[in-house]
């Protein structure tokens, strides 16, 4: 298990660090990926909202499917001037494994953009993903580098748990590499009660009436699977939260309290 991980459990002040944060939960919700009986499905789970960085992983299949992406740690890529660098960790050479460690935006942009708007859009599609919008901003034909970023491409709860599903049992019309490759670079460690997980967190503003983002209002996820004995759950929570985080992002809050409620969420033995 990742030390951040075991950290996830440990009972600390973050509230604390959030300052005036107020969070509500506006789903949860877990389902059976074989059979897609939901487990737990609570709140407003038909809610489309920006996918945030949670499309890294349908960013990943796309750029293994494609051949773009190798492995775990091919192509490198340098960070070049000019890159998204609001976090200290994205103004590095990176991999895949750093790029979803790190949740970084310049090399999401530089699979998209290597794939071509025809090929992103026919993925997109071919995944039935959300409202299949890959378009970005109106007027801005920035949909390459913008669409999942509180722009045109939305997705629900309920969207986000149907996509796994059709990733965690092989029904996505990507090659078995792609999927392979996507499980190892997503992967979390295991959690108690002996579960393989993989996820991916997403942090994403509203926009305001001028189109700009509000970063004092956002929404977080946390979306994923979990595997053991041959049974895989797949399971997505979405949070909306209001003001201003010091430490934290809403992305990784809304990852670390689901990694602590999941044990007893997840079915028993």
């Amino acid at each position: 298990m990742r030390a951040w991980i075991w950290a996830a459990f440990a009972v600390t002040a973050v509230m604390g660090h959030a300052g005036a944060v107020q969070a509500a939960t506006v789903c949860t919700i877990l389902a059976d990926a074989a059979t897609g009986d939901r487990l737990v499905a609570e709140g407003d789970c038909d809610r489309r909202v920006t996918p945030a960085s949670t499309f890294k992983i349908a960013i990943a299949l796309m750029g293994y499917d494609d051949g773009f992406l190798k492995d775990e740690h091919s192509p490198k890529l340098p960070f070049k001037k000019g890159y998204p660098s609001w976090v200290a960790a994205w103004k590095a050479d990176q991999d895949p494994m750093s790029w979803i460690a790190n949740s970084v935006v310049w090399y999401s942009q530089q699979v998209t953009q290597h794939l071509g708007v025809e090929k992103f859009d026919r993925y997109i599609r071919a995944f039935g993903y959300g409202n299949r919008d890959g378009s970005g901003d109106p007027g801005k034909d920035n949909g390459l580098t913008r669409a999942w970023l509180s722009s045109s491409l939305k997705i629900s709860p309920a969207e986000q748990i149907e996509f796994l599903r059709a990733l965690t049992t092989g029904k996505l019309p990507v090659s078995r590499h792609a999927l392979d490759m996507t499980a190892a670079v997503t992967a979390l460690g295991k959690l108690p009660g002996g579960w393989d997980l993989h996820g991916k967190t997403g942090t994403g503003p509203f926009r305001k009436a001028d189109g700009k983002p509000d970063q004092n209002h956002t929404y977080g996820w946390f979306v994923g699977w979990a595997v053991r004995d041959g049974r895989t759950v797949v399971f997505a929570r979405l949070v909306e939260e209001k003001g201003k985080r010091v430490t934290m992002t809403a992305g990784r809050s809304t990852r670390d309290a689901m990694i602590r409620e999941l044990p007893s969420l997840l079915p028993a033995r």
